[in-house]
Order: structure tokens, then sequence, then C-alpha cells
């Protein structure tokens, strides 16, 4: 199996995708919990959010942190701070072994990066992010969704 690498580069932005455990529909509903979890990391990590949507079971966004190889542990924060109070109404089915090392089924373990390259690789992204909840037919036109950086 491959080795998995990430790509660190001083002064770039990462395009982030975060997913919850299932895909369970639970971050609309715990939004305030989510936007304190943001507030949060950014006691401990300087960042600049570029753009960002959250959809009932994934975040997608841009984020410039002041650090290049921070970004792995800004989203650790976010997700361990969201873990740490969220309540869970149902017991959700997990793997043995998440069971044991008693890890919360909140989030997928992994997140989706990508390096932007360039300010076509950008606005791709940032399009992206933009067009999500219509993707999803949440709405039909971005603006209406209230979840993002463009409503």
């Amino acid at each position: 199996m491959a080795q998995y690498k990430r790509i660190f580069l001083t002064g770039y932005s990462y395009y982030l995708t975060i997913v919850t455990h299932g895909r369970n529909p639970i971050l609309i509903d715990n939004i305030e919990l989510l936007r304190e979890s943001f507030r949060e990391s950014k006691c401990y990590f300087k960042y600049s959010i570029d753009a960002i949507v959250v959809l009932p079971d994934h975040i997608h966004m841009i984020i410039t942190p002041d650090v290049f190889d921070e970004y792995p542990r800004i989203v650790k924060s976010i997700k361990y701070y969201f873990s740490k109070h969220c309540k869970l109404e149902d017991e959700i089915e997990q793997l043995t072994s998440r069971h044991r090392r008693k890890y919360r089924p909140i989030w997928q373990k992994r997140f989706y990066e990508h390096t932007i390259r360039d300010e076509k690789d950008y606005l791709r992204c940032l399009e992206y992010i933009r067009n999500n909840p219509i993707k999803h037919e949440y709405v039909e036109n971005e603006k209406d969704w209230k979840y993002s950086s463009f409503g």
C-alpha cells in the first residue's frame, strides 16, 4: 500500500473536505457548535478561511494558514473540539477498532486535502465550493444557502 504524503508549501492555500462518520447529517443541526469549534481552533492557529460551505454531512473550505504545515493540526483541532462537545442522540455503528480506541463516531478518520497551485486552480476550487449546495439539491441559488461564505 502506498504511503500518503501531504504537500506543505509556504504561502499556499489548501482546499479541504471534512466528512462526518458514515455521512451522518449532524453539522447543520450543530452549526453553533461547529462555529465555536472554528473559533476555538483560531485561539491556537493563525489562518484565514477564504471560502467555506457547510452541508449536513461535510464541509468544503479553502484555508490559508500562516504557518504552512499547520493545516492538519487545524483540522484536528476543529474535529476534536466538535467531537468532544457534540451530543449524539443515537448510538452510531462503528468499527470495533475505533470503538476500542474510544473514538467517537463523529468524523471520518481522514480528510481530503489539495494544495492550490495557482489562480486557475483557486478559482476552480472556489467554484466547486460555491456550487456544492446546488449540486446536492439543497438550493437553486448559492446565495440561498446560509451555511456558506457566499450566502
